[in-house]
């Protein structure tokens, strides 16, 4: 038997975690946020979130708040990759994937397309 995710939550934990991601990428002036469901298609995840910052430091403070928040709202022991660099930041929460990019990258990886090729169209956050 598979051991859950870390970060496997149930119904009412899942939508707070979805929320306190958006509300942060929001908070943290992120732009182009999109939410992708992807429930049913794959077991890693729930949910997966794109955004972009403006600059190297700009991504690294919206993943820095992202991880702050996540903590104090007890979603804490979230999985970070590429914090160094902030080209792409990588923010694994269980139920919630999050992707930071900065502009160029995110163009040149086109993730959202990856995820919505069928039904799963893309949901565009404006806070």
């Amino acid at each position: 038997m598979t051991a859950p995710h870390p970060g496997a939550t149930g119904t009412l934990a899942r939508a707070d975690l979805r929320e306190t991601v958006l509300a942060s990428l929001s908070d943290s002036k992120a732009e182009d946020i999109v939410s992708i469901d992807i429930s049913g298609k794959s077991p890693m995840a729930d949910m997966v979130v794109v955004a972009s910052g403006r600059s190297h430091r700009h991504v690294g403070a919206i993943a820095d708040h992202l991880l702050r928040d996540l903590k104090d709202a007890g979603h804490g022991g979230a999985r970070v990759e590429g914090l160094p660099q902030c080209d792409w930041v990588l923010i694994d929460a269980g139920d919630v994937i999050v992707h930071v990019f900065r502009p160029e990258v995110r163009a040149f990886y086109n993730i959202e397309k990856m995820w919505s090729v069928d039904d799963s169209a893309p949901v565009h956050y404006a806070g």
